[in-house]
């Protein structure tokens, strides 16, 4: 079957204005495209790997220096980088859990969570969210309290999420952290949400492990990520091959287990180095950043019928909203049902919308500029006009 000429170019970054909730950290600089194309090749970032031959020692391109300079700027002892966020998951669950061990999780943590803990043969226990859709460190500390009951031991292990991807909340990691190292359980943070987009400061959060995902908020491509951790169980994590052949004696120097040797080699990892520094300043950014996604959400609150289900005012800029009552309504005898609204935005230059979707849905104004920002808020105005819904306008 050929497939080559079926192959489109993507324009969407180009032709709209993108809110789709996964995509918005991940746009890529210029920079980082121009470090894409030159390093396509596949092992291109291999040219200088010499001894030891492991990518966090390749100095030219300096990607020895990003791993020393990331781990700074997150504040955190060492640091590798991965393909994607799941896979610093894996690295941790197959390094500090064992089969049969409890390990605690959150009700908002991601799939990918679970099923590096399943992989592990971990048992998943959850923290339940309070009333306001967070996750408290009271909560946590109770959850510890009642694996220790069942289990006669503590968790192995804790994930918790800095910013969740069903409501865009802010956690209280320093507090949740706290709690858990009363019980000596250590702690990845999932900053997937955070890393490349707002400040973060791993110890000041009380991570053990930090992990951050590149293609989702530091205008890397997919996949790729980092993961980072304090002293304590950086040499567990990354711990080193002790492997050595029956037959041929082989042993495979200092490559690290977890990381199965080598991870981003070529396009994945350059893009994430060139787009470093941009990342870096624009986290000073993020306050004006949320104020834009403020402007968004009032402005959808302005339609009558429409609900945020995210705390109020928003504290970052993906946020889960209630339609139900607004544009659903107008789906109920629109002649396109429900994909009338990703029409209708699509047809104003807007996109990243489900398809289809009208009652419960999430949007990201990351990266937006103050034109950008104004023009969604008034487009989305603009279609509940059009379509008969009553819109309280200043």
């Amino acid at each position: 079957m050929k497939c080559t000429g079926s192959i489109e170019a993507r324009d969407v970054e180009e032709m709209y204005i993108n809110i789709d909730p996964i995509q918005a950290g991940g746009r890529l600089t210029p920079e980082a495209h121009k470090a894409v194309i030159a390093y396509a090749d596949g092992y291109s970032v291999c040219d200088n790997c010499l001894k030891p031959f492991r990518l966090d020692y390749i100095k030219k391109p300096p990607l020895a220096e990003f791993h020393e300079d990331c781990a700074k700027w997150l504040n955190m002892d060492q640091l590798r980088v991965v393909p994607g966020a799941r896979r610093g998951f894996q690295a941790v669950a197959s390094s500090m859990v064992s089969k049969g061990d409890p390990v605690v999780l959150t009700s908002l943590s991601h799939y990918t969570e679970f099923v590096s803990v399943e992989q592990s043969g971990g048992i998943p226990v959850e923290i339940p969210l309070s009333d306001d859709k967070h996750i408290t460190a009271d909560a946590a500390a109770q959850k510890i309290e009642e694996v220790i009951s069942k289990f006669g031991r503590p968790p192995a292990l804790m994930f918790v999420e800095h910013v969740d991807y069903q409501y865009g909340h802010i956690h209280d990691i320093k507090g949740i952290t706290k709690a858990a190292h009363q019980y000596d359980v250590p702690v990845l943070v999932n900053g997937a949400y955070t890393v490349g987009i707002m400040p973060v400061d791993g110890k000041d959060l009380g991570a053990d492990f930090l992990v951050g995902s590149g293609h989702k908020s530091m205008a890397a491509p997919a996949p790729s990520g980092v993961l980072a951790a304090n002293e304590e169980y950086a040499e567990k994590v990354f711990r080193t091959t002790q492997a050595k052949g029956d037959v041929t004696g082989r042993t495979f120097g200092i490559k690290e287990v977890e990381l199965m040797g080598c991870t981003l080699m070529g396009v994945t990892v350059m893009g994430l180095i060139a787009s470093f520094p941009a990342v870096q300043k624009r986290v000073e950014n993020w306050e004006e950043e949320v104020k834009q996604s403020r402007i968004v959400t009032d402005a959808l609150l302005s339609i009558e019928g429409t609900v945020c289900l995210s705390k109020c005012p928003r504290e970052h800029t993906l946020t889960r909203i209630n339609t139900i009552d607004s544009f659903d309504k107008v789906a109920q005898t629109h002649k396109k049902r429900g994909f009338f609204l990703s029409g209708d935005l699509k047809k104003k230059g807007i996109s990243g919308m489900i398809a289809g979707s009208t009652r419960v849905w999430k949007y990201n104004t990351f990266g937006l500029t103050d034109n950008q920002t104004e023009y969604l808020a008034k487009a989305f105005l603009d279609v509940a006009e059009e379509n008969g819904l009553v819109v309280n306008r200043e």
